[in-house]
């Protein structure tokens, strides 16, 4: 048998989940390349109305990337040069990106401290006459507090945009991201709770202007062909990311319950090993359903770099999501904000990091984990005294 402490543990093993269904995989890929149908076609349809149910909504229109779904549905709600958008200031980039692109201004709210969402207290402050629309992000598979949006959404008569990129599948009141905005744009990149071989996107709407206009969108913004209506880009999703997904369709909800059970085995373990001041587990508010696309920690006594490389030194996966919020990344200086200005983010961005979570991970690889951040911290103590 191996030594698990020489093979270490994976941040994302994507080969056990391929090994489960490699021959169903096997054969979506040769059913693609038989049919000559490449980009497109039958396998993305198929593809767009399983996501769109499966939200409790009516349309969903793929794309290339999690990154072009969010330009698809700003630019679906014509949102452009002069206006605003309010995002959280500690999220993946494409967040903020996506909205540069279109002319429009990212305007930062900072997050709550315990989930690390968008705080609705912080979103009224940041209103002004040229405010568009709120776009939350369900960060880490947890949903944003929307009903405190909605409230504020229906009072200043704004546009909600969610940004579930990480949150497939998670639910809010009983009701499953993408179904809880007029737009939700989700990812398909491989480690989400939904992975493509490659890069994926879809734009999941109950709105059919919307669900025609970001169709036109994503083909150079032709209708018919040849003859363009917008200015549109080429986001076409790959029948071939499609086929894969539909395959993956069927096990989706089977492995967000295995990454709910083994974010529970992680709760359990931390307490085992006495750690619940050194690793804050996350928070799961009532009335949602945590998904657990990634299981993030928060890291006490300023000590998460050093556990980091420790952990790393050990072969044991961690990645920091995120090291810089968004107001301080070089590229958006320009929108002057300076240290200090999103407190609840900044600190955020010093403590957290993410321990290693998908939905084959096991009991031992979990231990593990565990074991070597106590033996970590029983090392600095032993320094320290």
């Amino acid at each position: 048998m191996a030594d698990t402490n020489q093979m270490g543990v994976p941040l994302c093993d994507l080969q056990a989940q391929y090994k489960t269904i490699k021959p169903e995989l096997e054969a979506a890929a040769l059913r693609v390349l038989a049919s000559g149908q490449a980009i497109l076609g039958p396998e993305v349809t198929k593809f767009e109305e399983s996501v769109a149910k499966f939200c409790g909504s009516n349309y969903g229109i793929s794309c290339n990337s999690g990154s072009d779904a969010l330009l698809l549905a700003l630019c679906a709600a014509d949102i452009g040069p002069g206006d605003e958008v309010i995002i959280p200031p500690f999220t993946f980039f494409a967040t903020a990106g996506a909205i540069c692109r279109t002319g429009a201004k990212p305007v930062f709210a900072d997050i709550d401290h315990t989930t690390f969402n968008i705080d609705p207290l912080q979103i009224e402050k940041k209103i002004t006459p040229r405010t568009k629309a709120i776009m939350p992000v369900h960060l880490f598979g947890q949903c944003a507090d929307m009903e405190q949006i909605w409230r504020i959404a229906e009072r200043h008569n704004l546009l909600v945009i969610e940004d579930s990129a990480q949150s497939l599948g998670a639910e809010y009141q009983g009701k499953r991201t993408g179904s809880l905005a007029a737009l939700a744009c989700m990812s398909f990149y491989p480690t989400k709770n939904l992975g493509a071989f490659g890069e994926g996107g879809m734009v999941i709407t109950n709105d059919a202007e919307w669900a025609n206009k970001m169709n036109c969108l994503r083909v150079h913004g032709m209708e018919p062909k040849y003859y363009h209506k917008y200015i549109g880009w080429n986001a076409r999703m790959d029948a071939i990311q499609a086929a894969f997904c539909n395959v993956k369709m069927n096990y989706l909800e089977q492995w967000l319950k295995n990454r709910q059970a083994a974010a529970a085995r992680y709760d359990s373990i931390i307490d085992e090993e006495h750690l619940g001041s050194f690793l804050k587990k996350p928070t799961r508010k009532p009335n949602r359903n945590h998904t657990f696309n990634q299981y993030v920690v928060r890291v006490g006594g300023g000590e998460r770099d050093a556990l980091v490389q420790y952990l790393r030194s050990e072969k044991i996966g961690c990645e920091i999501y995120y090291p810089l919020p968004l107001h301080l990344q070089e590229c958006l200086q320009f929108l002057g904000h300076a240290k200090g200005d999103f407190p609840t983010s900044e600190t955020a961005c010093s403590e957290v990091m993410a321990l290693p979570m998908f939905p084959e991970i096991t009991v031992e690889q979990q231990k593990l984990v565990i074991s070597t951040c106590a033996s970590f911290l029983r090392q600095k103590v032993r320094k320290v005294a």
